[in-house]
């Protein structure tokens, strides 16, 4: 049964109906299903078929946990399909399950884990409110007001995995955050620009910080937005930057705080907005310009760097060095050939393979 499971995981991640994997394995849909509902075994030579034809390795079938992704919530995820939203998920859940079947194999546990924030109020009733949980996190992380540089790190280190997931056929889809086994993750599409991820990872975090907390009349993807500008951007860097008043902003000005903050030059406006530093009607005729320029679409300048999820990689050769495991294993875990792993592991030199 635990075959099948995998095998159906499997082919929603790879996007593919019974029929289409029946083509690419020479079988017919109805066998693949009964494959899927536990009614017949493959051989080990259709499961090396399986294997190639969704891109995973054969062990793949026969790891013994199944997880599942609870309390989801999506940034812009109302067009995305049903079809591609189950691709999504069952992508996340095989890179989820491979980090924690790696973090096992340590013998102590190698993320701290995620302490809820307990101090905020019970229910926030208004979206002024935000500024002060964001501060509040900001604090409790001993951030300061500098510019994060290195958001998915921060995130880690305090008990929240960050996962990537490459949907450059699928522009709408910006990032996720959900639970897994009461394990906090953020997932965010690795196509997207720097700027864009962060502030996608800042929003799904205002998710988990705001979770069970907003008031009826509060908007909670609204919510989140006002989180992630406060989390990246605190009033008190807006101010120091900008002053308490102005009339307008130039959009040099606007670029260059991107550089140094590392959010969109539109996100950096609306930070202004929000905080009364600009009035309605100078966001608006901003608003305009960005639009008739399609900045709304592709901002000027220098392009923020995009985020980088290295952990899951860094800790595999951690592992290997300490020989929690070997070679195949690991070239398991990164779902690469033995082969293409050890060129990985060498950096192609031939005296670091020879000092190992």
């Amino acid at each position: 049964m635990m075959i099948g499971q995998r095998l159906y995981r499997a082919r929603k991640a790879a996007g593919l109906s019974l029929r289409e994997l029946g083509l690419q394995v020479g079988l017919t849909h109805a066998a693949i299903k009964k494959y899927e509902d536990g009614k017949a075994t493959p051989t080990s030579t259709t499961l090396l078929k399986l294997s190639r034809a969704l891109n995973v390795r054969t062990e793949y079938f026969f790891r013994p946990e199944t997880l599942v992704l609870d309390r989801i919530e999506y940034r812009k995820h109302s067009t995305l399909s049903r079809k591609r939203l189950e691709a999504i998920e069952h992508e996340v859940i095989d890179q989820i399950e491979r980090r924690i079947e790696l973090e096992n194999l340590f013998p102590s546990p190698p993320v701290a884990p995620f302490a809820s924030m307990l101090d905020f109020p019970a229910s926030v009733t208004d979206y002024g409110q935000i500024e002060d949980i964001a501060e509040a996190v900001r604090k409790a992380w001993d951030l300061g007001y500098e510019p994060i540089s290195d958001l998915v790190d921060l995130l880690e280190t305090h008990g929240i995995r960050v996962f990537m997931v490459d949907a450059d056929e699928d522009p709408r889809f910006d990032g996720l955050a959900a639970f897994v086994n009461r394990m906090p993750i953020i997932v965010v599409g690795s196509h997207w620009p720097g700027d864009r991820q962060r502030f996608t990872l800042g929003h799904e975090l205002g998710h988990m910080i705001l979770a069970s907390r907003l008031a009826s009349g509060l908007d909670e993807e609204t919510a989140c937005n006002r989180f992630a500008g406060a989390f990246l951007f605190p009033r008190q860097s807006v101010r120091k930057e900008l002053g308490d008043h102005r009339r307008t902003i130039e959009p040099k000005e606007l670029a260059l705080l991107k550089e140094t903050f590392g959010i969109s030059m539109l996100a950096i406006l609306l930070r202004a907005h929000d905080l009364g530093i600009v009035t309605p009607a100078c966001k608006s005729c901003q608003v305009k310009l960005f639009r008739m320029k399609g900045w709304l679409i592709t901002e000027p300048g220098k392009p923020v760097p995009a985020e980088k999820a290295h952990i899951f990689e860094q800790r595999i050769f951690h592992a290997l060095a300490e020989n929690y495991i070997g070679e195949s294993k690991a070239a398991e875990l990164m779902k690469m050939s033995l082969a293409d792993f050890q060129s990985v592991r060498t950096l192609k030199d031939p005296d670091i393979a020879a000092c190992q």
